[in-house]
């Protein structure tokens, strides 16, 4: 009888703590609200000066979207405030030579410089998100990646919290803000005594019987349009930056992580899609530098034209995104797919634990594109595949709560319902 009562009440305590195992497994599903947080591009590039030649200056974009859980979960951006900060990093203006961006702001930009800490758009490091439409977003930020410590870190952190009118917080995460100026140049352009960037300038008047070392400092998109500073044409030069320098570069034993950054930053840092090479895997998605050059030649605009996640996963419904780029897509209920899969080049599972933020906040320890099943289950199919879901995930007081129940009140056991080619695998 003694064994009984000792073998019943071990029992007892070992369903109490896989009960507990179980609730905390979806740790997100008990709010009234869930934000989701990303970078639009997975990693920003900016010059260490400003004095001589300018490729990017400092500009980060933080996208927010807010949902309201519920059956079924609503988008909001009306009756709340998106407040934001980089964590241990206020200020740009002061750190190494970043300053240059506004002391040389005028003579690269045209116009009168922003205030110090104030980006090209007119956002700070803090301050409220601009509401767009179905989202929040804090476009611009110049961001540096020193902290205020004097560290050198390229992947920031960027502190979410979302309020209500009377000031109550009502939901919060945090996101990886990636900015490097790790452009490496200087493997080959360090000839005699000038430095690096006046030596491309010299190269330049060279080959192409330019002036710029006397024009110093100077903007490429001058020239050479760049949609990723706004242009909309291949500027006065007839050839886009991206056409000229991958282009120029594709003879010269250049690599990708020689200017993307880099040797230390490696900026594609996706675990499903950085592969094994060197440079991050960058060519299997995008060519390597004479295949981006010649399909600018043949038409393909810079950063508005780009591969797609179809070109690959091309067994899965969904995913086409006709003329959308990846970070500007939708779907599901308008939700942003890089809120469910994380930011370009560093979608989840990340190798950084910066950038998987999110899926530890609201799915635990595992770490799957938001929704997966496999933060649970080895294989999710199980016995009787879709009788089995509905019993126990499916309905308003479901036996175990899911991760789709991050978002969602209820779940429907309708698979058409579900986004994309989710269906009955864990492999998202």
């Amino acid at each position: 009888m003694k064994g009984s009562k000792i073998f019943s009440l071990l029992m007892t305590v070992m369903l109490f703590l896989i009960s507990c195992k179980e609730d905390n497994t979806v740790p997100g599903t008990n709010s009234e609200y869930v934000v989701f947080a990303w970078n639009d591009l997975g990693m920003h590039c900016l010059n260490p000066t400003y004095d001589e030649l300018v490729i990017l200056p400092p500009y980060n974009t933080v996208n927010v979207q807010v949902v309201k859980r519920g059956d079924p979960p609503q988008v909001v951006t009306t009756g709340l405030t998106v407040e934001y900060n980089l964590i241990n990093n206020t200020t740009s203006y002061g750190k190494r030579q970043y300053g240059g961006f506004w002391t040389y702001f005028t003579s690269l930009f045209g116009g009168t410089a922003p205030a110090n800490d104030i980006g090209l758009t007119g956002t700070a490091l803090f301050g409220t998100m601009a509401v767009k439409s179905d989202h929040f977003t804090a476009e611009g930020m110049p961001v540096v990646p020193v902290d205020d410590a004097d560290v050198w870190n390229p992947l920031q952190v960027i502190d979410i919290k979302v309020k209500d009118a009377s000031n109550n917080l009502l939901a919060s995460t945090q996101a990886t803000v990636p900015t490097s100026d790790e452009i490496n140049c200087a493997k080959c352009h360090s000839e005699g005594s000038s430095s690096v960037f006046t030596n491309i300038l010299q190269t330049h008047d060279e080959e192409m019987g330019t002036s710029l070392v006397a024009q110093k400092p100077v903007l490429c998109a001058k020239c050479h349009g760049s949609p990723a500073l706004g242009s909309t044409g291949p500027g006065t030069s007839g050839k886009y930056l991206s056409q000229a320098i991958h282009g120029f570069h594709a003879n010269q034993g250049a690599g990708c992580y020689d200017c993307h950054p880099g040797a230390s930053t490696k900026c594609s840092r996706s675990l499903a899609h950085m592969g094994t090479s060197g440079d991050g895997n960058c060519t299997t998605c995008h060519g390597n530098l004479s295949n981006v050059a010649s399909s600018i030649d043949n038409g393909r605009t810079p950063w508005v034209t780009e591969p797609k996640c179809v070109s690959c996963h091309t067994n899965v419904n969904g995913v086409e995104t006709n003329d959308a780029l990846y970070r500007n897509s939708s779907g599901h209920g308008n939700v942003y797919c890089s809120a469910c899969h994380g930011s370009p080049h560093a979608m989840y599972p990340s190798r950084e634990a910066k950038d998987n933020y999110q899926p530890n906040q609201y799915m635990g320890s595992k770490i799957k594109s938001m929704g997966s099943c496999g933060v649970c289950h080895e294989s999710s199919k199980g016995e009787g595949a879709g009788g089995e879901f509905s019993e126990v995930h499916g309905g308003t007081n479901p036996e175990h709560k899911n991760t789709c129940h991050v978002c969602h009140t209820a779940i429907s056991t309708s698979t058409a319902s579900w986004p994309h080619g989710y269906t009955w695998s864990n492999s998202n």
